[in-house]
């Protein structure tokens, strides 16, 4: 291990926290001037070598990682890594290893070769993730002006009492549950039919709530940026009052880097 390759690392008293790979930087690279997690006095820094650098902060070892801090300062580098170099391989949160020359030769040099064949491929990319929760005062009124049969279901169950409705009501419930699955996939397919076109990959994610639509993640070329944040948009007006969108964005590519891996393995 070089001076030059620890050249832009910080003395390390303790070890090394790491927030992901990004190809060695230029002049074209701003210099980092963002908090690590842990201990506000750290901040995040590179070390180099070979044409990669791993991003990097001193990480107190008297305590253990975790807070929602952490994990705040971990996105938070790597979100902003994401809007302003070429590309970044997001590592998950809580790698540590002991020291900076572990980093460069049990990290960079052994993983080196991957680390640059990813970065190439996620290069001029970032991800924007797109959140869509159903306003359920509306999706039901949907679903009752679309179907006088559970309508009519809802109706009956007004007019007993609650130990009379009881098997009437989860019979509702899986009526209701039912029809918005239904449009639960058609929306969906609207979004990607929508913002796909913008991205070179996309992954759904179910949603974790039952109001929710859907949680999609498209990965994005820079110079598509603005008209995919355009036509996001767009969606969120068409869908006012009916969908809440939260769109997030530019993000570090956390979930295209193991598809990434996954392709250089099998073009071996």
């Amino acid at each position: 291990m070089t001076a030059d390759e620890v050249g832009t690392a910080p003395p390390v008293e303790g070890a090394c926290y790491v927030y992901g790979i990004v190809p060695e930087p230029t002049d074209r690279v701003p210099a980092l001037d963002l908090p690590g997690l842990g201990d506000p006095e750290a901040q995040a820094t590179f070390v180099r070598h070979r044409g990669i650098a791993a991003v990097i902060s001193t990480v107190p070892t008297d305590r253990p990682l975790g807070s929602p801090e952490d994990l705040h300062a971990h996105a938070r580098v790597l979100d902003t890594l994401a809007a302003s170099t070429t590309a970044v391989v997001p590592f998950r949160f809580g790698t540590v290893l002991p020291d900076v020359r572990t980093v460069v030769e049990e990290l960079l040099e052994e993983g080196r070769d991957d680390f640059a064949e990813i970065l190439k491929r996620l290069h001029g990319q970032a991800q924007f993730t797109l959140r869509a929760r159903y306003v359920q005062d509306a999706v039901l009124r949907e679903v009752l002006g679309e179907s006088p049969a559970v309508a009519r279901l809802r109706e009956n169950v007004a007019t007993k009492d609650e130990d009379a409705s009881y098997y009437l009501r989860i019979e509702l419930g899986r009526a209701i549950t039912d029809a918005i699955s239904c449009k639960r996939q058609t929306d969906t397919a609207e979004i990607q039919r929508r913002l796909a076109p913008f991205a070179v990959a996309t992954v759904h994610a179910e949603p974790s709530v039952a109001e929710g639509v859907v949680s999609a993640s498209f990965l994005v070329p820079q110079d598509k940026w603005a008209t995919f944040e355009q036509a996001a948009e767009e969606l969120a007006v068409h869908w006012h009052g009916r969908i809440r969108l939260r769109l997030l964005g530019p993000l570090a590519p956390y979930d295209f880097v193991d598809e990434a891996a996954s392709e250089i393995e099998e073009g071996r």
